[in-house]
């Protein structure tokens, strides 16, 4: 496989989706008397039943752990910059890699790009949570 950027996005795509995470969300919505009716009664009918009644209940769970991914996701894309692996050079790991040479005379040719990726990946996950207390406040 041709290391491009494109590639890389699709295998950290399909590697750590939360696919799972809303199988297990919907699951654990208790069955509700409304979406039996609506079920025994409109056979034909299910997308309407989805976008009405077990989206609503899921999407809190799916946009936190969305959130969530993105930071992980970045420190995925960097690693893989570091190493080599990307064929991008539009990268903070690419920048970390190149600085290595010159730590001891230019040390923040290396920190900058590692603090900006620590500043993000922190800012994302800062912003999951405020999300989970914004869409599902505690009883």
């Amino acid at each position: 496989m041709d290391p491009r950027v494109l590639n890389v996005a699709i295998f950290i795509g399909l590697t750590h989706w939360s696919g799972r995470r809303a199988r297990a969300e919907q699951n654990s919505v208790p069955p509700r008397r409304t979406v039996h009716h609506r079920r025994e009664g409109f056979r034909r009918q299910r997308p309407p039943i989805v976008f009405r009644h077990i989206i609503p209940n899921i999407l809190t769970t799916i946009v936190v752990v969305m959130t969530t991914q993105i930071g992980y996701m970045i420190i995925v894309e960097s690693s893989l910059s570091f190493f080599g692996m990307t064929g991008s050079t539009i990268s903070w790991g690419w920048d970390i890699s190149q600085g290595r040479d010159y730590l001891s005379t230019a040390w923040w040719i290396t920190s900058m790009p590692g603090i900006a990726i620590l500043i993000t990946v922190i800012s994302f996950n800062i912003l999951g949570d405020w999300l989970r207390d914004v869409l599902d406040p505690p009883p």
